[in-house]
């Protein structure tokens, strides 16, 4: 079995007084985006991780079984404390885990798939994306890494834990940038 940690509990801060998660991009809010991403893949279950405004967020989640909702009482704090809150919902059941960010629209189902796959098949322990020199989101981990992200704080992200084990890590080649693209201002919506 292998989770989707998806991040949403962040503030919003570079967007001015809304919730970007919310807001309407090609449609549907940015937020399903991701999450039919992750409805379509592999992953067995997709652990929510809410935090600011957690109720507006929950309601326009795309409904599914494989969600989990999870609220990280400590979002203020950064985005290691949702790490750690999504953490709580892995079991000793799971191989392993994606990290996702739900303000990336571009991120296709086959990226995630490739992740899972990678993931299944044991070599590494983290399964990050590239395109040429650039290394993005999401980021899949092997489940015996759970313990090295005790010690992470503050806004740090799975990007972290990249460099840390960066000799053990299996970077998957995507034909793209734009599948790391993130919305973080109105202007980014147009």
């Amino acid at each position: 079995m292998i989770s989707a940690i998806l991040l949403a509990a962040g503030q919003s801060k570079r967007f001015k007084n809304d919730n970007k998660l919310i807001k309407i991009f090609k449609d549907k809010p940015l937020i399903n985006h991701a999450i039919n991403s992750l409805i379509k893949s592999k992953v067995n279950k997709i652990i929510v991780v809410l935090g600011h405004q957690h109720k507006e967020v929950k309601k326009i989640i795309k409904k599914n079984k494989k969600n989990i909702f999870i609220f990280n009482k400590n979002y203020k704090k950064g985005m290691a404390t949702s790490i750690k809150a999504g953490l709580k919902k892995v079991t000793k059941n799971d191989e392993g885990f994606i990290v996702v960010q739900s303000d990336m629209p571009f991120i296709k189902t086959s990226d995630i798939n490739k992740i899972y796959n990678s993931i299944s098949k044991k070599r590494h322990l983290v399964h990050a994306l590239k395109f040429k020199n650039k290394i993005g989101n999401p980021i899949g981990f092997d489940s015996s890494v759970l313990k090295k992200f005790k010690r992470m704080k503050g806004d740090v992200g799975a990007k972290f834990m990249v460099k840390r084990l960066k000799s053990n890590t299996n970077f998957i080649k995507v034909l793209s940038k734009r599948v790391f693209k993130d919305l973080d201002l109105r202007k980014d919506f147009n």
